[in-house]
């Protein structure tokens, strides 16, 4: 998301206004005043004014749906296609588990569509028609490669929406996961180097098996962002914290981030000095009162202050 914003208009805790660039496409005038503001969580200032970059909706769209006999197959045949150069619009993991939940909700909302429970891609494909004939039958021969149990692609509207909306119901489905309203809803956000994406779920998949517990991980292929997502009695919200701060741990082992998408906030800012060191947030921590020098906006979010 940061990399569509041009310019941001920025109240800072003094009162005074600041523009943090123009509109060209590219500029090298000072510091990066926009990226600072976006990291820092509501920490620095309150955005007034926000100047986005837009594009032309993609051009004859395909969806496409991949299963896989094991999760190792269904990761490293969406790296090999990201490796082979392929620039497809989006290329997402689901887990067996995830799909087990969106089979749930599907049957919920009696929407008559039933997922094979499997390691699952979901993928888009765009451009002119021979652009697209090209990458699907790449796909192909790379899913093959893999072991691929099916797959089936689509450019009707009528199939885009129904199967892409079902990735985006992914969420809710693990939500509805929940037995009991008293029961908690953990994840976490990791992002590794695509590299190693297999290590990392496999890895969770294989920790958590024997916890009793409903966990799944489903992954943004493409910049190595992981979501683990765990549903527990809130008498077992210990054990459901571990699990998510075992896979935060994991991916700071693989040089990775514990956040590739939601921020620190306040949940996960003892995990920061961890990635970043103490000096890291030492400058963070300066960055912050040479702004907000009474700590007025969002105080002790991000790190102690």
């Amino acid at each position: 998301m940061k990399d569509w914003v041009i310019s941001l208009t920025v109240v800072l805790a003094d009162g005074s206004v600041v523009k943090s660039r123009n509109r060209p496409r590219k500029s090298s005038a000072g510091y990066d005043l926009t990226h600072l503001i976006i990291g820092s969580e509501g920490t620095l200032g309150v955005v007034t004014e926000a100047i986005l970059k837009v594009t032309r909706a993609p051009k004859n769209l395909h969806v496409g749906i991949a299963t896989f006999p094991d999760t190792p197959s269904a990761v490293n045949a969406a790296i090999t296609v990201i490796r082979s150069g392929q620039d497809l619009e989006a290329i997402e993991f689901v887990d067996t588990q995830s799909i087990v939940a969106l089979n749930r909700l599907e049957r919920r909302n009696e929407t008559n569509l039933t997922w094979q429970e499997a390691p699952t891609l979901f993928l888009k494909f765009s451009g002119d028609e021979m652009i697209v004939e090209t990458q699907l039958s790449k796909f192909k021969v790379v899913a093959e490669r893999y072991g691929c149990i099916e797959f089936r692609s689509s450019g009707l509207s009528k199939d885009t929406d129904a199967w892409w909306g079902a990735r985006k119901a992914i969420g809710k489905a693990l939500v509805g996961m929940k037995e009991k309203s008293s029961d908690l809803f953990l994840s976490a956000d990791a992002a590794v180097p695509i590299s190693q994406l297999t290590e990392i779920i496999d890895d969770t998949h294989r920790a958590t098996k024997s916890l009793g517990l409903f966990c799944s991980t489903i992954g943004h292929i493409g910049d190595g962002n992981v979501h683990t997502a765990v549903v527990c009695p809130e008498a077992k919200k210990s054990i459901g914290e571990k699990i998510i701060e075992d896979v935060q741990r994991k991916a700071l082992g693989l040089d990775g981030t514990v956040t590739g998408e939601h921020g620190i906030g306040l949940h996960v800012r003892d995990m920061l000095v961890e990635e970043v060191g103490h000096t890291g947030v030492d400058l963070m921590r300066k960055i912050k009162l040479a702004l907000d020098p009474k700590a007025i906006l969002n105080c002790d979010k991000i790190f102690y202050l």
